[in-house]
């Protein structure tokens, strides 16, 4: 007899009610109860602003689904005014036990509820493991702990209390109230854009957009693997503080100097990855920032007060000010004092701006005794109590008032506290460095602070009571001691950082900005090559201007300053870099004269700066002026002379004027021995390599190789192998032996030279790149067209996203890249890539540059493959001209240039007119570069081609066999060189832009 099929359980439907601060735990539950075969809702609530009254239960209890209703409790019971606490105490009281065990209730608080919450007895799952608590969960919502979950090969959200795996968003503000509607909209968006999605909050200062995110991260915690918090409002702290990622995430590159391989790591990480939210606090010009914008299947919040981010994909939902009920509740919390009646009234005093009323209500709250009705009448007629505002004429007379208020309070019954908030308003509002003041010498800081500073406990009360005052945000990191938590930085708003700025006198603020710069004078590494003092670094750069550094006559205040640009120069940060040495060199020229010592050495970093940027006329300029004053200034030290011709030089070769630059690079080099009385120092040694690589662009290759090769001999022997002098002249030395057609030895050179660069300086160094740029063109010279091409299109890709398609070495690949897909037959990839770095040349150098003339040829001889025959000679043609009013007729590259004419000539129909052009090129192949060069071979067997075309058949035969024995000397008959003259192919030449 067979039993009857057993019936499967009713699901149980729970109704999850929660505050939309536990929006995590809810989540969290929601998934638990849904594994154990229930079927969970989440309702989410606001006790804060609906009344007490049994219905808000009883709806959700008598529903149709007669199931349970589980109610998290929270810090939210807690913040509820007495009152409010004794109604919902009655509401519970009435309605537990007339449902009994249909409603239940956990508490995720540690901290304890008061009598109004017993009648809930609410399990406490706040301080378990996930699986302890699991079991709890589904104990208190009737269901059987024994079940087993289904299983589920995916990721639920994870367990509230569990540690995200990289996380450095703010602390949770439990003071937080309010936005419930705009926190819904943001996880909406999110939500409906799916992966990838991009949200930008936006909205005028002082409405709460740096807090609202905050909740939003702490809410969704579980949805989330990896949180990172970048402050955005200033381009340089942005790219340091996200290329930090690359460490948490484990991807950080070895060796590698400059921020932007860290935040192409990260990216590339993030990409690969789900799970995230980047968050970019306070972010305003979109294009400053664009390099760290993540992709991949996570999310982006923005907070700006711009629109413009909507261009850059980005969701846009505005931030209003408070709405009223959310103002009264708001300043209920800060003023327990307070009625609702008059938080009203305040609220409507400050506009309803949530930093005006957290400020005004913590006055209030500090101040017992006033009289809230009569400091809400001050406030609206704009009477600040003497507080001196005048001089912030921007804001509305009701924010002076309120601000006046604070600041005028301190100073009468703090004053220590008022004289810190003074000090900590001249360093950057975003971060405001508490531990700098914390590690200062006792002697930078006035006495009475400085005995603040040094004992932990009175300073972390002093900040505490500051943060109370005004609203400041506080962080914690370890003390001294590891037993004791300090303060670390504290974040002071922008709008209330101006007015305490702008309300001193002449003298308070004087004395304050040279305070702030003895702090950071103390803070400074004083070696900004070492990549271990690069943090600190770091958090100095954003300081310096509000502490008034570049307006100082202090040696060593100045001293900061130029270590703070060259650790920007190291980093790659090339745009702060010039910004920031202009402004000291023009700042400092006034206070000290244009020959002084610090001046002269900003402005050499800032045509540096600008020569990197590709700003070659405007380093020009700034190396001529300086070139000219230190030449007749009497004072001035001779190492300024030395690094005055060396800078200049550099600029002068980029812009192809190579014999003035050959002139002041031998010139810099014997004055810098003269000077220094060794021949072989490092700084000597850089100078003889600029003189090397300038004469190899002057096309003397042999001299130019000859030199590069002393050099390498004697970094290896005064540095070692592996010293990045050494891999510079290893490069070099390789480059120039390509160049003189020796092939194999500069590959053989070339490929050691990029396996040390991997190994010293990270695969992905930018000067690796370079070294595997070069190992590229060895490999195509050698025949291996296909590896060539391969790594040169690496190279072009991680060169253009970390510097962009403008930068000097971008250009430099491309314009090889296009021809090595000339190589390979890809005539129209490569007629693209070479016009793009065609323009973006003439844009940069101009129509008259080398490279400009070069790589207009280069496309001339792509058109002719294509058969634009009479477009192709036109341009060649043009070429030919600039290039030879460039440089001469003699150098290597018009010689090439006239052989590439020659061929077009010839493939237009005008064969003695090629043979013209190529017999009077030949003499002067072989006096630039040899009898038995590549290029002279080439030019000889072209016009041997072209005398046949013409009749003269003896005397072409004669050229072509003399060229054919000659490369057969050089290279082995298989070889691509001796094969392409030996089947009758037309030579060509190509023009190689070279590394500076």
């Amino acid at each position: 007899m067979s039993s009857a099929p057993q019936q499967p359980r009713p699901k149980q439907y729970v109704a999850v009610v929660y505050a939309g601060q536990s929006q995590s735990w809810a989540d969290w539950m929601r998934y638990q109860l849904t594994r154990a075969d229930a079927r969970p809702k989440l309702v989410r609530w606001d006790p804060l602003h609906r009344t007490a009254d049994a219905s808000a239960l009883t709806e959700l209890l008598d529903a149709p689904t007669r199931g349970r209703v589980l109610i998290v409790v929270d810090d939210w019971f807690l913040r509820l005014p007495q009152d409010r606490q004794d109604a919902w105490g009655e509401v519970l009281r009435e309605i537990v036990p007339r449902y009994g065990e249909r409603i239940t209730a956990v508490t995720v608080t540690a901290a304890t509820l008061p009598p109004a919450a017993e009648p809930l007895s609410p399990t406490r799952l706040r301080g378990l493991g996930p699986a302890e608590a699991r079991r709890r969960l589904l104990a208190t919502a009737g269901l059987r702990p024994g079940v087993a979950a289904p299983v589920d090969l995916g990721r639920g959200p994870r367990f509230p209390d569990d540690l995200r795996e990289i996380d450095n968003a703010p602390r949770h503000n439990h003071r937080f109230t309010g936005r419930e509607r705009i926190l819904e909209r943001l996880h909406d968006a999110f939500a409906e854009i799916g992966p990838g999605a991009r949200v930008a909050l936006h909205g005028p200062p002082g409405v709460g957009k740096t807090q609202v995110a905050t909740e939003y991260v702490h809410r969704h915690a579980g949805e989330y693997d990896i949180v990172w918090w970048v402050g955005a409002s200033v381009r340089l702290r942005a790219r340091s503080e996200y290329a930090d990622l690359a460490e948490e995430l484990g991807v950080a590159p070895v060796q590698r100097d400059q921020l932007s391989d860290h935040i192409d790591a990260a990216c590339e990480e993030l990409g690969r990855r789900g799970r995230w939210l980047v968050v970019l606090d306070g972010a305003e010009d979109p294009e400053a920032i664009e390099s760290i914008l993540p992709r991949g299947p996570g999310h982006l919040l923005i907070t700006t007060p711009r629109t413009e981010w909507s261009e850059y994909g980005a969701e846009l939902i505005e931030l209003p000010p408070f709405e009223r009920e959310e103002s009264v509740a708001f300043a209920l919390l800060r003023a327990k004092r307070l009625s609702p009646a008059h938080a009203d009234q305040l609220a409507a005093a400050v506009q309803d701006l949530p930093l005006l009323i957290a400020q005004t209500a913590a006055w209030l709250d500090i101040h017992p005794a006033a009289s809230v009705p009569d400091y809400v009448r001050d406030i609206r007629h704009g009477n600040p109590h003497d507080a001196e505002v005048g001089r912030a004429d921007n804001y509305p007379a009701g924010f002076k008032a309120a601000w006046g208020r604070t600041v005028n309070g301190l100073m009468e019954q703090h004053p220590q506290v008022y004289e810190l908030l003074v000090l900590l308003a001249f360093f950057s509002p975003d971060v405001v460095p508490a531990r700098l003041l914390r590690t200062a010498r006792g002697g930078d800081l006035p006495a009475h602070l400085a005995a603040l500073v040094s004992e932990p406990s009175t300073w972390n009360s002093a900040l505490r009571s500051l943060s109370e005052a005004t609203s400041m945000r506080v962080e914690y990191e370890p003390g001294p001691r590891l037993d004791i938590v300090t303060v670390g930085t504290l974040r002071m708003h922008r709008l209330f950082h101006r007015f305490v700025r702008g309300h001193l006198s002449a003298a308070d603020f004087a004395r304050a900005s040279d305070i702030a710069c003895r702090v950071l004078v103390a803070g400074d590494p004083r070696d900004p090559g070492d990549g271990s003092t690069w943090p600190r670094y770091a958090e100095l750069v954003p300081h310096l201007e509000l502490a008034g550094a570049l307006g100082s006559t202090d040696r060593d205040v100045r001293a900061v300053v130029l270590n703070c640009v060259e650790y920007l120069r190291v980093r790659g940060e090339y745009i702060e870099g010039r910004r920031l040495s202009a402004s000291a060199a023009d700042s400092w020229t006034k206070l000290s004269g244009p020959t002084d010592p610090d001046v002269l050495v900003a402005r050499h970093q800032h045509a540096n700066m600008e020569r990197r940027l590709g700003s070659y006329r405007e380093a020009e300029e700034i190396g001529r002026a300086t070139l000219a004053l230190v030449s007749s200034g009497s004072e001035v030290r001779p190492i300024e002379l030395v690094r005055a011709k060396n800078g200049l030089g550099g600029t002068l070769m980029a812009l192809g004027a190579y014999d003035e630059a050959r002139t002041l690079f031998d010139e810099a080099a014997s004055d810098a021995t003269h000077l220094l009385g060794e021949f072989q120092i490092p700084r000597i040694l850089s100078i003889r390599s600029n003189l090397a690589i300038t004469i190899g662009l002057q096309g003397h290759y042999q001299e130019a190789y000859d030199r590069h090769s002393e050099i390498l001999e004697e970094s290896i022997r005064l540095f070692g192998g592996k010293a990045r002098l050494t891999l510079h002249a290893g490069l070099h030395t390789a480059w120039m032996l390509r160049l003189l057609g020796r092939y194999r030895e500069a590959l053989d050179i070339q490929e050691q030279n990029c396996r040390l660069h991997a190994q010293v300086l990270d695969k992905n160094h930018s000067e690796t790149l370079i070294a595997e740029h070069n190992l590229a063109l060895c490999m195509r010279r050698d025949g291996n067209l296909n590896y060539a091409c391969a790594l040169m299109r690496k190279v072009r890709t991680n060169i253009i996203r970390r510097r962009g398609p403008d930068h000097p070495e971008a250009l430099l690949v491309s314009a090889d890249y296009a021809m090595l897909l000339r190589d390979t037959g890809d005539l129209p990839g490569a007629r693209e890539i070479a016009e793009e770095a065609a323009a973006r040349y003439e844009t940069q150098l101009g129509p008259t540059h080398p490279y400009t003339a070069g790589v207009q040829d280069n496309c001339a001889l792509i058109q002719r493959d294509q058969g634009e025959h009479t477009a192709a000679l036109a341009r060649s043609e043009a070429a030919r001209a600039t290039m030879e009013a460039a440089l001469g007729t003699g150098h290597a590259w018009s010689i090439g240039i006239a052989m590439n004419t020659a061929s077009a000539r010839a493939t237009a129909g005008d064969p003695e007119g090629a043979a013209e052009l190529g017999r009077a090129a030949l003499p002067r192949a072989r006096a630039a570069v040899g009898d038995s060069h590549v290029l002279t071979l080439n030019l000889a067997a072209g016009l041997a081609q072209d005398l046949h075309t013409v009749g003269r058949t003896e005397e072409a035969e004669q050229i072509r066999q003399d060229a054919l024995t000659r490369l057969a000397a050089h290279f082995p008959d298989e070889h691509q060189q001796v094969q392409y003259v030996r089947d009758g192919r037309r030579p060509y030449w190509d023009f190689e832009p070279q590394a500076l």
